[in-house]
């Protein structure tokens, strides 16, 4: 059976900076840089422009991870795409990618499978497990795997939604894992779900078990009420979960490895909240340096943040082969995941 390595990554965000003064400036929301960086560690987060969707963001980060890996296109054999803002309802966005990796066009044409995963923040480790399974089965010799995010597009930027709009931003990251004979690659994944919470951490914006599912005027147009148009969470339940959840996905991963914390080179926080990832990392006594961050510039990009910080890792020379990295996450669902790989 072939392992299943991280040939390639890739990362990409809009040029647009918003920090947390714009959002009082241009948006008019009752906050304060304070408030916010006190509570959450963001200083600023990017927004694509109108007319960028996930997938187009998702590309730019495709390729410089195909470029890494001495890919192309053709090459691959799966598209995984995570995303919560696809660019619509159906089909996801894994076709739109496939299309604009040109594998639809000429005489070539390669009409690989592409795959969407709805996982939320736990998108890109559901992902990596779903991967994996496809390399060592020997189904696949190279999947890409892509979170993106366009989360501008579907926030409430006023003081009524502050509390959510606040905490995210757009980008996309990607990997591309391929087989190798070489003992290296992902070692392990463990992933979990709790359904009971499914409704303190969503965006319901229509509910299919009514009839309309989107409530109609006497014109027929549909009318989409605040409170289920925007993003929704419990905040104080989120983190507690977060926190109790990573805390078990690391012990469950480095004991199934039989390592420990120690073992571990650099650590990939799904980037939430810092404050969240402050609190797993003093109770599971992991030191600073060996932790990577970048919430405080991008926010939260959901299935976008491992695979960002994987390659930023990468490009600035903390992340080599021979390394040992945790990857751990959180998110709606509630879901969540953890990874070891030998880089």
């Amino acid at each position: 059976m072939p392992n299943a390595y991280i040939s390639g990554t890739g990362g990409y965000v809009p040029e647009r900076v918003v920090t947390n003064d714009d959002l009082v400036e241009q948006y008019g929301i009752d906050t304060t840089h304070e408030w916010i960086h006190r509570r959450t560690g963001i200083e600023a987060r990017r927004f694509a422009e109108a007319g960028v969707g996930s997938a187009d963001l998702g590309e730019k980060a495709a390729r410089r991870a195909l470029e890494a890996a001495g890919l192309q296109p053709h090459d691959l054999d799966m598209i995984l795409f995570a995303t919560l803002s696809p660019e619509y309802c159906f089909p996801g966005s894994g076709v739109f990618l496939q299309e604009k990796l040109g594998l639809c066009e000429g005489v070539n044409a390669k009409f690989v499978p592409a795959l969407d995963i709805r996982n939320q923040c736990s998108g890109f480790l559901y992902g990596l497990g779903t991967a994996t399974a496809m390399v060592q089965s020997g189904a696949c010799k190279h999947v890409l795997l892509v979170g993106g995010e366009t989360h501008s597009a579907a926030l409430d930027l006023s003081t009524r939604g502050r509390t959510v709009s606040s905490l995210f931003g757009d980008g996309a990251g990607a990997v591309v894992v391929s087989a190798t004979d070489e003992d290296r690659g992902v070692r392990g994944w463990w992933l979990g779900a709790d359904g009971r919470y499914a409704d303190v951490l969503c965006q319901r914006v229509w509910d299919i078990r009514n009839r309309p599912f989107i409530p109609q005027d006497e014109h027929g147009v549909g009318q989409v009420q605040p409170e289920i148009m925007w993003a929704h969470m419990e905040g104080k339940k989120v983190f507690r979960a977060a926190v109790e959840r990573m805390c078990e996905a690391v012990i469950t991963a480095c004991t199934s490895q039989g390592i420990t914390g120690e073992d571990i080179d650099l650590w990939c926080f799904h980037q939430a909240n810092m404050r969240i990832n402050q609190y797993v990392a003093n109770t599971l006594g992991i030191p600073e340096e060996k932790l990577i961050h970048n919430i405080h510039k991008y926010g939260n990009t959901t299935a976008a943040t491992i695979p960002l910080l994987m390659d930023e890792a990468v490009r600035e020379g903390r992340l080599t082969p021979g390394m040992k990295v945790a990857a751990v996450g959180f998110g709606s669902g509630f879901t969540w995941g953890s990874a070891i790989i030998d880089w």
